[in-house]
């Protein structure tokens, strides 16, 4: 049993180990600007402008089903109608625009990161870089963080307001609620505090989610079927931080 738990200690630490070294390599300074500056314009679009879909879609889903949980759930008539669309509000703002966000990019960009750098690495590409000189992890795997680090805020930000807006839509056409105790609930007591709070969140998760998929896809070992292998291990690593640093960041940021 110890020597199990041993090697299980050495495996992480070897894992966290090489972890660091790649991020040392992206983080070097890049060779030339102007590719790593059109690289990252692709990246916006690959992983930024085609998550735009997804998130609203299920953020709009998501407001509606919590004003309508909230709704029937509240129903004393000592509750006031207004604490409906301010229990959505913040909801969406707290934890659903950034954390369910997260967990369904880890899904959707996490592997296809992985995906994509893995195919490169079994069909030798990336060593081909390397002879030419080029800094295969700075070149690959930058113009990624920085597309996430940007978008992903942006992300969040539609996420609250299709969020809200959905919430919004259930609540009046359900008839469960008037629009206009749905506006005051989301206008009172309000904390602008709560939005850079999410926001902050969404930069931890974004790096998270590019950085855990892409060395999970650059040491990958093998033919495509190791391929599939790390583009899982992408998404479960990528969900199981950022669950555990949501608990931290709220612990350190609204505590």
């Amino acid at each position: 049993m110890a020597t199990e738990i041993f090697k299980m200690i050495f495996r992480f630490l070897n894992q966290l180990g090489r972890y660091i070294l790649l991020l040392k390599k992206v983080f070097s300074k890049p060779e030339k600007r102007v590719v790593y500056y059109r690289q990252t314009m692709k990246e916006f679009v690959n992983l930024g402008l085609t998550s735009i879909g997804i998130i609203a879609i299920i953020s709009f889903f998501m407001g509606a089903v919590i004003t309508l949980q909230t709704a029937y759930n509240t129903e004393n008539p000592i509750y006031p109608k207004y604490l409906i669309g301010l229990g959505t509000r913040d909801s969406m703002i707290l934890e659903f625009s950034s954390t369910i966000a997260a967990l369904i990019l880890a899904g959707k960009v996490g592997s296809n990161i992985a995906a994509e750098i893995g195919t490169m690495r079994v069909t030798e590409q990336i060593d081909a870089l390397e002879i030419m000189g080029i800094n295969s992890a700075s070149y690959l795997i930058l113009p990624k963080l920085i597309a996430t680090l940007i978008f992903n805020p942006v992300l969040t930000l539609i996420a609250i307001t299709v969020g809200i807006f959905g919430g919004g839509m259930a609540g009046t056409l359900s008839g469960v609620m008037t629009l206009e105790n749905y506006i005051y609930g989301i206008q009172y007591a309000f904390i602008p505090f709560y939005i850079t709070y999410s926001l902050i969140k969404t930069v931890f998760f974004a790096f998270i989610i590019t950085s855990v998929s892409a060395f999970q896809g650059y040491y990958v070992e093998g033919g495509s079927l190791e391929v599939g292998r790390a583009s899982t291990k992408a998404v479960v690593y990528s969900s199981v931080l950022i669950l555990l640093f949501n608990v931290i960041l709220t612990q350190l940021l609204l505590s």
